[in-house]
C-alpha cells in the first residue's frame, strides 16, 4: 500500500486517534508507511517532579507505532500491539516533544516500529520499539 502524506493524515483524522491519544494533546504531523511524526505537549503530561512523565513518551510512541502498523495493514485488518519497551535517556520539561517512527521490520502478519522521541532542541529524550500483530478484523471492529 503506497500512500501519500495527505491521503494518510486525511485517513487519521477518520480513523480517529483515541481518547488518550487526544486527551494528551498529541498531534500528527507526517504520516506515511515509511515515516510518521507527531508531537505532544509537555503541559499536561508532566509528574509531580514536573518533568514529562515516562508514560506519556509510551502513549506518544505507541500512538505512532500502532497508527503505523494500521497504515500498513490496509482494509479489513487491525494491527494490535503486542510488545513495547522504551528506554528513557534525558527528561523534557517544557514545550513539545517529537516522536519519528520508521519501520524495522513490516511482515504479513508481524510490524516493529522504532519511535525517536526528541525535545525541541532535537535532544533525544526516548527510544521506542513496539511490535504489532496484524489480523484480521471482526465484524464489530470494522
Amino acid at each position: 500500500m503506497s500512500e501519500t502524506n495527505t491521503d494518510a493524515l486525511d485517513w487519521v483524522v477518520q480513523r480517529g486517534i483515541g481518547a488518550l491519544a487526544e486527551k494528551m494533546g498529541i498531534e500528527f504531523l507526517e504520516f506515511t508507511i515509511e515515516r510518521s511524526v507527531a508531537r505532544m505537549p509537555v503541559l499536561g503530561n508532566t509528574q509531580p517532579a514536573m518533568l514529562l512523565h515516562g508514560g506519556a513518551n509510551v502513549v506518544l510512541g505507541e500512538s505512532l507505532g500502532s497508527m503505523a502498523a494500521n497504515l500498513y495493514a490496509g482494509p479489513g485488518k487491525l494491527a494490535v500491539g503486542i510488545e513495547i519497551n522504551a528506554t528513557h535517556t534525558r527528561s523534557a520539561t517544557e514545550g513539545f516533544v517529537t516522536g519519528v517512527c520508521t519501520p524495522i521490520h513490516l511482515g504479513r502478519t508481524l510490524t516493529t516500529h522504532e519511535i525517536a522521541i526528541s525535545d525541541e532542541q532535537g535532544r533525544r529524550c526516548c527510544t521506542i520499539r513496539i511490535t504489532n500483530l496484524i489480523k484480521d478484523m471482526t465484524p464489530k471492529q470494522a
